[in-house]
């Protein structure tokens, strides 16, 4: 059946001209939208490990006296209902390590959760309540369409006073280098008062649309100085969908290019009217965006149309795309534009990761150590063109924590043996060795280190 196209006649955003406008109230809007937040008790157990611990020695006489504490720590947070059957979305940092996670809705009603899904580096997480629905949600708006002076309330729980909302307008639009250890930095900046217990909560347009999860804010004390962030709603609709599908894990798209911010300088020798885009410092062989065409030099302007600022820009907006689709790139070479498409896929695991424990009496026993491959090197957040072999996590107390390993190292040698892979390395540690010679490299730097 064939429907006929009707124009819509989108509303204009007007300014307050009289008194009598500036005396509104958002009480309808609130009454829309708050049922639809909730708060978020998330609570961990934390083992207090003994002084003596590790000891033979001091474990033999002192052990029993001061064995192994543990202790429950609580944290609390806001989060958003984004779909009838309970699903909700909240950050990260507000449920990370959490043993038991409650849901608070605005009636007063309580319900258990479970984690779905969590991304340490994009600070989001999503919840799905153990209860019967329909529960009331807030709906999705495009983050895109979001101007620089538009007003928004900002809905959440600061120092777990209750539910409460403030007003402001949007101060900035992609943000960056707000957070530390995320993979991209994008945010909508507020000065709508942002506090702590306000992270996971809402951030809405005057359609009572979610346009953002509040996230971060910048201050000195602790309270809000009217500086918030929030993370974007169409990267939270990307985040919940990844979620819905399973997998337990958030794909990002694979580029296989590194790159750099424009600066006026590079801008001038580039021909390019003003600093903006992403400047291509390296492209991997084989990877998406040599196949596509990209070269070192080039600048990326724009995606899909959507002009891009900087790295951050780009990553937001190939991440919002997804991955299984493609992606038009604007490129500037030397002032001459050309477009080019860009197939985003997930990064290869070549090699496999061979994840192994290392285990016996050596500096690196405690340490989980896996073959670098593209994805394993995005997931640590390493270059993609190093290859080697890598520690991914450490054993809390253990010998390699204790003698300052890191997670992201790369074991380069050891005793004068190249490493090529996982199991050459559990092999060397299992020989064992009374003088350890042991050479890694951090953050792009060689470090020879030697252990007895």
């Amino acid at each position: 059946m064939k429907t006929a196209a009707v124009a819509q006649t989108v509303p204009q955003t007007t300014v307050p001209e009289s008194r009598a406008e500036m005396q509104l109230s958002f009480s309808p809007l609130v009454k829309q939208t708050s049922g639809a937040v909730v708060n978020v008790y998330a609570e961990k157990t934390v083992r207090q490990r003994s002084p003596f611990a590790g000891d033979p020695f001091l474990e033999q006489f002192f052990g029993q006296r001061m064995p192994n504490r543990s202790e429950k720590q609580s944290s609390l947070g806001s989060g958003v209902i984004v779909r009838e059957d309970g699903t909700v979305v909240t950050n990260n940092h507000v449920i990370d390590g959490a043993d038991d996670i409650k849901v608070a809705l605005a009636d007063g009603r309580e319900f258990a959760s479970t984690v779905v899904m969590k991304d340490e580096r994009l600070d989001l997480a999503v919840l799905k309540i153990k209860g019967n629905g329909p529960f009331k949600v807030l709906p999705l708006g495009d983050s895109d369409k979001v101007e620089v002076g538009d007003l928004v309330l900002a809905i959440g729980n600061p120092f777990g006073v209750g539910q409460t909302v403030t007003s402001g307008i949007v101060s900035a639009l992609a943000r960056n280098q707000v957070t530390e250890g995320s993979d991209f930095s994008f945010f909508i900046q507020t000065d709508a008062s942002i506090n702590p217990g306000n992270s996971g909560g809402a951030l809405i347009d005057m359609r009572g649309r979610l346009i953002g999860i509040n996230t971060a804010i910048f201050s000195r004390g602790g309270g809000s100085n009217g500086i918030g962030f929030a993370i974007p709603a169409n990267l939270v609709k990307v985040f919940v969908e990844s979620a819905m599908g399973g997998g337990g894990k958030f794909a990002r798209p694979y580029i296989g290019a590194s790159f750099e911010p424009v600066t006026a300088e590079v801008a001038e020798a580039l021909g390019l009217p003003r600093p903006r885009g992403a400047l291509v410092t390296s492209v991997v062989e084989g990877g998406p965006a040599e196949k596509a065409g990209l070269k070192p030099g080039e600048v990326v302007l724009a995606v899909n149309g959507v002009e891009v600022e900087h790295p951050d820009a780009l990553g937001y907006r190939l991440t919002t795309i997804g991955v299984g689709r493609t992606a038009q790139l604007q490129v500037s070479d030397n002032g001459r534009e050309r477009e080019m498409s860009l197939a985003l896929e997930q990064a290869p695991e070549v090699p496999k990761r061979d994840a192994r424990l290392l285990e016996g009496r050596s500096p690196l026993a405690g340490a989980t150590v896996a073959n670098l491959s593209p994805r394993v090197s995005e997931e640590l957040r390493l270059p993609g063109r190093i290859r080697g072999v890598a520690i991914t996590q450490l054993a809390d107390g253990s010998p390699a924590a204790r003698l300052g390993f890191a997670p992201r190292d790369i074991i380069v040698a050891i005793n004068g043996v190249d490493i090529q892979s996982s199991a050459d390395l559990e092999k060397i540690v299992r020989a064992g060795a009374s003088l350890w010679r042991i050479e890694i490299e951090r953050d792009g730097q060689r470090i020879r280190q030697f252990f007895r």
